[in-house]
């Protein structure tokens, strides 16, 4: 066996160590996870794969691509939210493994080394291989076709690039929507400008990976088109421009939104762009990693002006800067610990500010926790107060996560000017450690303020022949936690709030709402409340 492949192996092991163990020890949350878990269960249960569903209805905002991989995992492993995020947690290892690769095919294999566990051990990055939502399977395909039009100019095989550069894109599209082609059209605009021009490829590659990513987008609109008609693709795009023209209710935010995210969500890793500059720069470069650079800063810059224009703001919105911001980084760490270049104070500052901002917060949890009610007058939202009272299990004990965080944090910035290497292998591991800590240990608390007690209501009645419906919020959760069935009856799909409360309906009818629409339902002749717990409100029609 050849060393790349047990380093690969080993790769692999490490991050289905970090990625796979307690995918399903706490609930899949509202909205995103919930939403896609759903679709996946819809399309098992109707046995339509071709056609993306909510509640056994049409349902446009997304392509099937990472469905179809939930839905294997849950023929494999069942209906559950271990199935629901496995399909992640492998992407997970497969991206760790790609960015060995690519490291070392563009730089070095220590570079190749720096850049996988940075990426492992960033707070968003690791974390979104734990969760069910879209986006890390989505980001590893443009990613890897942005690597495939790089190797156009400096691999052998220029045709079988293109192709797979389309084929790539063709899956990003299916598994996110055309803001996959958006991405890289403007990337690529970007760049030629940078490039002076098409200097190094031929326009006829761009061709190639144009017709095989309209080839591979084809094998799921193309066959909906010609059974269904043009209606479910002609909303999608609707609901596509819609989202980057106006804002989401709930889902605003300023220009600087994503900026603020990456530099919180992204510790460590962020911290190694302020030491790039004109000092950095390595004229002995070689042509691939000067190239291979640029790539990753228009990558960089592109997603996140873009993100930041779109009116809808959702933190995963700008997770594919992700791989270029994590390879600059490692680029700077690698140099920096050949001894290439000096490290920049303001690295130094921002590492040590924002792991102790960090190392605070989760010190301060439990104690926020124990001391709820001091806190609940701060707060003016009354479903939030209601939420606050959930019974979550605390004590002073946990403060030393955070205690073992901020000292972890505070010998890391001491060792960053003596011993460099040290300390960022110190860092990474405590970053890991960390990580884990907050998964296993943290989340569930949270989950239980945020939305256990609507969880236990929707399982209570899983199996019931009954219907369920939320008043005054958006969820998906409703129809996973309670296994929805399809419903028989024309009139539920017509007006389903109207008919259920008003209408003659055929089965027993329940309902959940926010504790601030209380008084609006209480007007409501035909609910009869039977229970409120944290924040929600259960009805049932009388």
């Amino acid at each position: 066996m050849n060393q790349t492949l047990i380093k690969q192996l080993f790769i692999a092991v490490i991050g289905a160590l970090l990625f796979i163990p307690f995918l399903g020890h706490v609930h899949l949350f509202d909205w995103d996870e919930v939403n896609f878990a759903e679709c996946a269960r819809e399309m098992l249960v109707s046995k339509n794969y071709l056609r993306v569903q909510i509640d056994f209805q049409p349902f446009w905002e997304k392509p099937p691509m990472f469905i179809w991989m939930q839905v294997i995992c849950m023929k494999i492993f069942g209906i559950n939210e271990f199935a629901a995020r496995l399909p992640n947690a492998l992407m997970g290892i497969a991206t760790l493994c790609t960015l060995f690769y690519v490291g070392k095919r563009t730089v070095s294999e220590r570079m190749a080394w720096w850049w996988t566990f940075i990426y492992a051990a960033s707070w968003l990055p690791a974390f979104y291989f734990k969760s069910a939502i879209i986006d890390p399977t989505f980001n590893y395909f443009i990613f890897v076709s942005f690597f495939q039009v790089y190797l156009l100019k400096h691999g052998d095989r220029k045709w079988l690039h293109a192709s797979l550069a389309g084929v790539f894109l063709g899956i990003a599209v299916l598994t996110k929507g055309p803001v996959a082609i958006l991405v890289a059209m403007l990337s690529l605009l970007v760049y030629l400008v940078l490039n002076k021009g098409f200097w190094g490829y031929k326009w006829q590659y761009f061709l190639v990976i144009a017709l095989a990513c309209f080839a591979t987008t084809f094998l799921w609109f193309g066959i909906d088109i010609m059974q269904h008609g043009l209606w479910f693709t002609r909303e999608f795009i609707k609901y596509q421009i819609r989202l980057f023209t106006t804002g989401d209710a709930g889902h605003g935010g300023p220009f600087y939104y994503h900026f603020v995210v990456l530099l919180i969500g992204c510790f460590p890793a962020v911290a190694f762009l302020f030491q790039s500059g004109k000092k950095s720069t390595l004229t002995s470069a070689k042509t691939e990693e000067t190239d291979f650079t640029r790539w990753m800063w228009v990558m960089f810059w592109v997603v996140l002006i873009l993100f930041s224009i779109v009116k809808t703001k959702i933190v995963h919105y700008s997770s594919l800067c992700y791989f270029p911001l994590t390879f600059l980084a490692a680029l700077q760490i690698s140099r920096l610990d050949e001894h290439k270049i000096v490290l920049k104070k303001i690295v130094v500052f921002i590492t040590g500010f924002t792991g102790i901002l960090l190392a605070l917060l989760i010190l301060l949890l439990p104690v926020a926790g124990l001391n709820k009610a001091r806190l609940i007058p701060l707060f003016d939202d009354d479903f939030a107060v209601a939420n606050l009272q959930a019974a979550v299990s605390w004590s002073y004990a946990e403060c030393l996560f955070g205690v073992f965080y901020l000292t972890g944090i505070i010998v890391t910035f001491i060792w960053l000017r003596k011993s460099f290497q040290k300390a960022m292998i110190f860092l990474l591991a405590l970053q890991i450690i960390i990580i884990q800590v907050t998964t296993l240990h943290f989340v569930p608390k949270i989950e239980a303020y945020s939305q256990r007690a609507s969880v236990a209501f929707y399982q209570s009645l899983a199996g019931k022949d009954v219907y369920l419906q939320p008043l005054g919020f958006v969820s998906y959760g409703y129809l996973f936690y309670s296994q929805k069935q399809p419903s028989v009856n024309p009139e539920y799909y017509k007006d389903k709030r109207g008919w259920m409360l008003h209408g003659k309906v055929d089965k027993p009818c329940y309902f959940i709402s926010k504790i601030t629409e209380e008084k609006n339902l209480a007007a409501e002749p035909n609910l009869e409340k039977i229970g409120a717990k944290n924040g929600f409100v259960f009805y049932r029609r009388k």
